[in-house]
């Protein structure tokens, strides 16, 4: 890794830490300069503008994600092992996560950006439908493998699971209720019975 790529990962690592907490509205070149006792001018020309610095860190943040959530899940077996690994994986992003103080990005940008267009927010969306996209796809896998029922609707799965972290993250972080992770794993059990197939 060149020495510009070094301070480039430094700076995405540091803005995503920042970002996590504050959003992408409180963050900004010259708060990370200070931070990381750089000049204006030189984070500045890693990037060439804000916006482009933001959808950096969303690329950064889905690489980081897909490594600790989807790369072990691909090694399980098809279906619903495959399923079961992504659940744990997503839990561990979510509860053990060191470079995101504030939670996941994705959680805290939703609500910053949902109603505000542009080349940021559509970034996001992109993201996060693929990732839905991968759900669905490993629900429909879980049903040619037989696991799941065969009228399985694989959107909703997908709706219904991406919805267990949201409300993990909002009993979590938000109402400080201890017993989040445990509800959250209830809903996730839940949810496989709903989708399983009868033998």
């Amino acid at each position: 890794m060149s020495k510009g790529q070094q301070t480039r990962a430094v700076i995405l690592t540091e803005a995503l830490r920042a970002a996590s907490v504050e959003g992408f509205q409180g963050i900004s070149i010259g708060m990370l300069a200070d931070r990381l006792k750089m000049s204006k001018s030189g984070l500045f020309a890693h990037f060439g503008s804000k916006e482009e610095l933001e959808k950096a860190l969303l690329d950064e943040s889905a690489k980081r994600f897909m490594a600790t959530v989807w790369e072990p899940a691909r090694l399980a077996p098809r279906g619903r092992p495959r399923i079961e690994s992504l659940f744990r994986g997503w839990l561990d992003w979510s509860l053990h996560n060191d470079d995101l103080p504030g939670g996941c990005l994705f959680v805290t940008l939703a609500a910053e950006y949902d109603d505000k267009p542009g080349p940021v927010r559509d970034h996001l969306a992109e993201l996060q439908t693929r990732w839905q996209g991968m759900m669905i796809r490993s629900a429909q896998i879980a049903i040619q493998e037989g696991h799941f029922r065969a009228d399985l609707d694989p959107k909703q799965f997908a709706y219904e699971l991406q919805g267990i972290f949201l409300t993990l993250n909002y009993y979590r972080r938000l109402l400080r209720d201890g017993s989040a992770v445990q509800r959250a794993e209830q809903a996730f059990t839940q949810l496989l019975a709903r989708s399983a197939a009868i033998h």
